[in-house]
């Protein structure tokens, strides 16, 4: 995720949706993504909070250690549960009970691990927003524009929402990537994309309708991807058995 957000003011969300299948040992990897940019450009505020969290249904598996990839470049904040060994995490990248006599918990949600990343780089935006009204003689010509930042990146259910002025009627779809939604109850227009990745990296829509410049104003970004912001991830587990003689 990168550069400048576009020219307006913008939200976005990334979520990593559950997992359907559980398995003895689950794990969840979710990251949250909030940032607001400027109407005219610049990355006000950009806030990312991750967490890997485990759920063992099987008590032979309570005494486990994860072994964790870290390959984050944009300086992350970790966090360890306060149960968990932090020197071998930090020597070993491996998560791991203080307590090597003592299992996780079986059947209950552990969030093992957590990040953060708090900035007002530009280069970190994931998906930059690019909003231009323009005044017609009848009201205004809106073009926006979105554009991918980062080729390795795949945005699932992308929705960017437009405020509409209320008691004007629907807009006129000119040029558009992807398909939209009026609504007309809470004014809004959704301009909905089902991928943005590589090779469907930036795309624009056209509309016009009655109303100033300031009336398109916040835009709304929200999006999922099954891939993580933030190059961390478990690579295996193993089991760790404790001999009594």
């Amino acid at each position: 995720m990168s550069s400048s957000m576009g020219k307006r003011t913008s939200e976005a969300t990334k979520v990593h949706a559950p997992s359907i299948n559980m398995e003895s040992v689950h794990m969840k990897i979710e990251e949250k993504i909030t940032l607001t940019c400027g109407r005219d450009g610049g990355l006000q505020n950009m806030e990312l909070h991750g967490m890997i969290m485990l759920r063992i249904s099987d008590d032979k598996f309570g005494r486990i250690r994860l072994h964790v990839e870290n390959e984050d470049k944009k300086g992350v904040q970790l966090q360890t549960h306060p149960n968990v060994d932090k020197k071998l995490f930090t020597a070993e990248s491996l998560i791991g009970l203080k307590n090597p006599e003592k299992s996780f918990p079986v059947n209950s949600d552990v969030g093992v691990l957590k990040w953060r990343l708090q900035t007002t780089e530009e280069s970190f935006i994931p998906l930059t927003i690019n909003c231009w009204p323009s005044e017609s003689g009848n009201g205004c010509d809106v073009n926006i524009e979105y554009e991918l930042q980062e080729d390795n990146l795949e945005l699932n259910d992308v929705v960017i929402t437009i405020p509409l002025p209320s008691g004007v009627g629907a807009p006129v779809i000119g040029e558009i990537d992807g398909e939209y939604r009026h609504d007309s109850r809470r004014n809004t227009l959704e301009w909905c994309l089902p991928v943005i990745d590589a090779k469907n990296k930036s795309g624009s829509l056209e509309f016009s309708i009655a109303g100033q410049p300031n009336d398109f104003f916040p835009v709304q970004v929200s999006f999922i991807s099954k891939k993580n912001y933030c190059n961390i991830q478990v690579l295996h587990f193993n089991r760790v058995h404790i001999w009594e003689e």
